[in-house]
């Protein structure tokens, strides 16, 4: 009897495209077989407002990958994240009853211990993320079990929150198109599954991932997340920051930015101009604004982006720390000079985030847009596979221990 594929279906419903990647798995390895994407609708402010119009999004993008694919999916991973996502540290301590070797019970109550935090109502637990173990005055085990001798033992773990509500409304979108959701990532977690290496974040590395309404970041340290936080300044601050000092709607603000915008004015020639066209009836003729003034404007945004990020390491004492640098990603990350900027304001070195180790990946989705929606199709390759489920079967330990 034939076993039945594999199918890995990552859903990235994003606030201005929605992208949906479908992967095999084949030997232990991820093949990808089809791609969609359909501009959203629904959203406002990295929230949705109109669920049925968010969830025909995803439908008419899950269709298209279908149909490139072949296949027909039933479930998927979805990423959430958006302004109501935080993070904070905690900690869970148990004392053992006598000196004794640590066994897997005595991980999971630690960890239990961690979660237990009191939240605020319509808030919930995304992710447990361990950070490293303290047993008795031995600081920093990565695994504790078959430790010997111990008496106390000390979990640290990174919970990630959300707002309940918004979370439910992302996967009940995804219902409505008749799909599934297997788990929920927080995005710039699969945005760094896709582009991070783990000997990269042994060193520290930062994981930046520039939406069109929300920027997130999570930051690696010893392959442990040490930080996750959302930035308010995004990609559409851009865009209005345009519009409103050349006096264009929105849309024109969005279309000189990425087709004439660079994140560094040093350079930009002071004859160059853009032409912005008149969209009313009035007759007038198109005018031109100079290009060094457009890229000054993105400019001065993109250093109070960087200076944000620092901010928030420096808070959480973890910019020193930084050996690797910053990855970026999210369609922001498509502006030019952006890894300039981002290694003058940080002082490290940056770097575009894109898709690795993906199997016959198209050459048009290795793009710092589509890093995401990949890295949350690799993620269900790993829940969908045996020895994932053979893990998660062990109960806590399958989410401590990956």
């Amino acid at each position: 009897m034939t076993p039945k594929p594999i199918l890995a279906t990552g859903i990235d419903a994003g606030s201005s495209y929605t992208r949906v990647i479908i992967g095999l798995v084949e030997e232990n390895r991820l093949r990808f077989l089809g791609c969609g994407c359909a501009p959203s609708t629904g959203w406002a402010k990295s929230r949705i407002v109109d669920q049925q119009a968010a969830s025909r999004c995803i439908l008419a993008a899950v269709e298209q990958a279908e149909a490139m694919a072949g296949v027909h999916v039933e479930t998927a991973v979805a990423g959430v994240g958006g302004l109501s996502v935080r993070g904070a540290s905690n900690k869970g301590h148990i004392d053992l009853t006598r000196p004794r070797e640590i066994e897997q019970r005595d991980v999971n109550r630690a960890i239990q211990r961690a979660m237990k935090v009191q939240l605020q109502e319509d808030r919930m637990l995304l992710h447990v993320l361990p950070q490293a173990f303290v047993v008795d005055d031995n600081e920093d085990c990565e695994d504790p079990r078959q430790m010997m001798a111990a008496n106390r033992l000390v979990a640290n773990a990174h919970l990630v929150t959300m707002s309940t509500h918004e979370h439910n409304t992302v996967t009940g979108a995804i219902n409505l198109a008749h799909l599934a959701v297997d788990e929920t990532v927080y995005e710039p977690i699969a945005s760094g599954y896709a582009s991070v290496l783990p000997e990269e974040r042994q060193g520290g590395i930062v994981v930046v991932d520039i939406g069109a309404h929300s920027t997130e970041i999570v930051c690696y340290f010893g392959e442990a997340v040490q930080l996750a936080a959302t930035i308010r300044i995004c990609g559409d601050h851009f865009s209005r920051d345009i519009a409103f000092a050349l006096h264009v709607p929105l849309e024109d603000g969005a279309l000189v930015k990425e087709e004439f915008g660079s994140a560094v004015a040093t350079g930009t020639a002071e004859n160059s101009v853009v032409e912005l066209p008149f969209r009313d009836d009035t007759g007038r003729e198109s005018r031109e604004v100079p290009r060094l003034l457009v890229n000054r404007i993105l400019e001065s945004r993109t250093q109070e982006l960087f200076a944000m990020v620092k901010e928030e390491l420096t808070a959480a004492s973890l910019y020193p720390a930084l050996a690797n640098g910053v990855v970026l990603t999210g369609a922001g990350a498509l502006l030019p000079g952006i890894c300039d900027i981002a290694e003058r304001e940080l002082d490290r070195p940056a770097r575009i985030g894109l898709t690795q180790g993906y199997r016959d990946l198209p050459i048009e989705l290795k793009d710092p847009a589509w890093t995401t929606a990949a890295g949350l199709s690799m993620y269900a390759a790993r829940l969908r596979t045996q020895v994932d489920l053979e893990r998660r079967q062990t109960g806590l330990l399958g989410k401590i221990f990956r």
